[in-house]
């Protein structure tokens, strides 16, 4: 795979994070270490969202017809829009 170089300017409260993730006394060598680590971190985190979205819709889309049940969108912001009883 081909090597390219990417820049980028972080100041401020970046800069200062960034600075204590490397070197001595950091977890990573240099910043760009650090770097890939996060991008490879934000990949998983993605696939794992996705991977969830989908367990969670999947029972919906491979159920009968017959189960679901017709309400309106003006149905749905009502019920979603009443207030909430304070449970005791």
């Amino acid at each position: 795979m081909a090597s390219e170089n990417v820049n980028v300017r972080v100041t401020g409260d970046l800069r200062n994070h960034l600075q204590q993730q490397i070197g001595q006394y950091g977890l990573y060598e240099n910043a760009s270490e650090y770097i890939r680590d996060l991008i490879r971190r934000d990949l998983k985190d993605r696939k794992a969202s996705w991977e969830w979205l989908r367990q969670e819709l999947e029972p919906g889309l491979r159920a009968d017809e017959q189960e679901f049940i017709h309400v309106t969108a003006d149905e749905v912001i009502r019920r979603n829009t009443k207030p909430k009883r304070a449970k005791l």
